[in-house]
């Protein structure tokens, strides 16, 4: 229960974080509105869970052969989630101003989830932090894709529906990095119960 807990935590922060999705969705919401906004809405909320399942899968065939990298790979991704805790928290003010063309369609915003840093940074992390190299290991995928969905929903949905006003509160220097530390301590949070099972596994190894 913990750990889910944990998981939901770890998606609502890094969806509501500003990134590349959140800027462009802001962008589109002030720009075209709501309605002219939600195919773009809906391919961030659909594309990025897709990914994940396409990265967890590709994960699951190797934990197959080699079991023992799963747990590497989640020592690993607790320092890249740290490191990007660190990142939000200590980065400077973003420009809020970003406009495009025309809005993205679903295809164009679901794709974009590809080439889109943060969201690797993001798929990998949760793979190998929340999941166990079991035969639960799919059905984990498909449980962490979903909680994905209903959070990128709200999150990037905040930045959508209320687009002015945030813009007006993150453009204070003050309140934006009062955001950021609120978010990085969100991501910290989420990564304890997986942190303290590592140093369990750790003791447990070290004197056995």
């Amino acid at each position: 229960m913990f750990e889910f807990v944990a998981v939901i935590l770890f998606a609502i922060a890094t969806s509501i974080t500003p990134g590349p999705n959140n800027i462009m969705i802001l962008s589109s919401g002030l720009n075209f509105g709501f309605r002219r906004s939600l195919p773009h809405l809906w391919g961030i909320s659909l594309g990025f869970p897709m990914m994940l399942i396409a990265v967890g899968m590709g994960f699951h065939a190797i934990f197959e052969l080699w079991p023992w990298l799963h747990s590497l790979i989640q020592a690993l991704g607790i320092v890249y989630l740290v490191y990007l805790a660190y990142r939000v928290a200590t980065a400077a003010p973003t420009r809020l101003d970003v406009s495009t063309a025309k809005p993205l369609n679903f295809v164009q915003a679901a794709a974009f989830q590809w080439v889109n840093p943060k969201a690797w940074v993001v798929a990998v992390g949760a793979i190998s932090a929340y999941t166990t190299s079991n035969d639960y290991f799919i059905y984990q995928v498909l449980l962490i894709s979903a909680i994905f969905v209903f959070a990128a929903l709200g999150s990037v949905g905040l930045w959508l529906v209320g687009g002015v006003y945030l813009k007006r509160w993150l453009s204070n220097w003050k309140a934006q990095r009062l955001f950021n530390w609120i978010m990085a301590l969100l991501l910290l949070l989420s990564i304890a119960p997986v942190f303290v099972e590592q140093i369990r596994l750790y003791f447990k190894i070290l004197f056995n």
